[in-house]
């Protein structure tokens, strides 16, 4: 989709909680932008990056009208309409809305979940955050591989029950060893970068192989199981599509040497969580560094929870303080780009989500 109208004409409505330290640099960026903004209509966020916001904030029924005339007079929007899929589809029936900025990385889920037409896909793009959370992912999977290597989860155990082992354990070097990332795009290549300063060496998966910077081999979803067999961690960055369901599965498992550590950064869908039990079980896993499951939140009877060798994390790995200036910033970027009438970077997929 390419934009033809000028600045003049244009108009910008903020959907989401956002500090208006951040809504004041987009305006300085676009002064000639019409930059819409009524925080009282907004949700308090309870934590930074908070772009659903209090979940108890309610509007009066006169705040609400305002809110939906504010967002259906704008041409482009910074978030989707209250967080969700549901005001995404109301925006896109009843709206002039061109362009929506989304908060999150993985923007297809909510997306496709709209039911959008056709005809409503192809006038609306949807960009994504992707890329933004790139360095804080890739420390979060570092951070996942070092706990492995380190055995930490032993040492935690052996604190709590204030037990000194008569035997001194030795640990993994992570300087030397070899990483495979399933999804060379931006956050990929962010942790491959991390993984290379430690000393790692580096391949990867990749739907269009070709050369990457800093990876020493690159193939697609085939080649995976090769790459593994001499694999000493397995760190997924891919985004949950029809592709990539339980990718890692039974087979990928039952392929990797043995004590291979895997973290999951991505969608909770690419790996088959009853597989990576079993693979856990039977040591073709040592151990499992998890941001993001299957089924959110994660179900209080899922042995992932109590499981020795796994970290839980509640998909918080891509949180940081900088995350509202990052997203804005790229915001403005883009708008720039689409005030030119050239092609806005991270639009989600409308055939593929992602």
């Amino acid at each position: 989709m390419m934009n033809t109208m000028t600045p003049e004409n244009l108009t910008v409505a903020i959907a989401v909680p956002l500090e208006a330290e951040h809504v004041q640099a987009i305006r300085a960026a676009h002064p000639s932008v019409t930059v819409l903004y009524e925080p009282e209509l907004l949700p308090p966020e309870r934590f930074p990056a908070d772009h659903a916001g209090d979940p108890a904030f309610e509007r009066t029924p006169e705040q609400e009208a305002r809110y939906w005339d504010m967002l259906r007079s704008a041409d482009v929007l910074y978030g989707f309409p209250n967080e969700n899929a549901a005001g995404l589809a109301e925006i896109a029936a009843s709206g002039k809305v061109q362009w929506i900025q989304a908060m999150a990385a993985g923007a297809g889920g909510a997306v496709k979940a709209a039911g959008l037409s056709s005809g409503q896909l192809q006038r609306i793009a949807v960009t994504s955050s992707a890329g933004v959370h790139g360095l804080t992912l890739a420390e979060f999977a570092m951070m996942g591989v070092l706990n492995g290597f380190k055995r930490t989860p032993q040492m935690a155990a052996d604190q709590a029950a204030k037990h000194w082992p008569p035997l001194r354990t030795p640990t993994r070097l992570v300087s030397g060893s070899n990483v495979v990332i399933t999804g060379l795009g931006e956050i990929g290549v962010a942790t491959a970068r991390l993984a290379r300063a430690m000393g790692m060496n580096v391949s990867g998966t990749k739907r269009s192989v070709g050369p990457v910077d800093g990876v020493d081999e690159v193939t697609d979803t085939a080649g995976l199981p090769g790459l593994l067999a001499n694999a000493d961690a397995l760190i997924n960055t891919l985004p949950g599509t029809p592709y990539t369901e339980r990718m890692i599965n039974a087979e990928v498992f039952a392929a990797m040497k043995p004590g291979t550590v895997v973290v999951n950064v991505g969608r909770g869908t690419v790996i088959d969580e009853e597989a990576l039990l079993e693979a856990l079980d039977n040591g073709q896993v040592s151990f499992a560094c998890l941001d993001v499951f299957a089924v959110e939140p994660l179900p209080q009877d899922s042995p992932l929870w109590s499981h020795p060798r796994v970290m839980v994390s509640p998909h918080t790995s891509a949180l940081s303080v900088a995350e509202n200036r990052l997203i804005a910033e790229r915001f403005a970027d883009n708008l720039a780009r689409f005030l030119s009438g050239e092609p806005l970077l991270h639009v989600v997929d409308p055939v593929h989500f992602y």
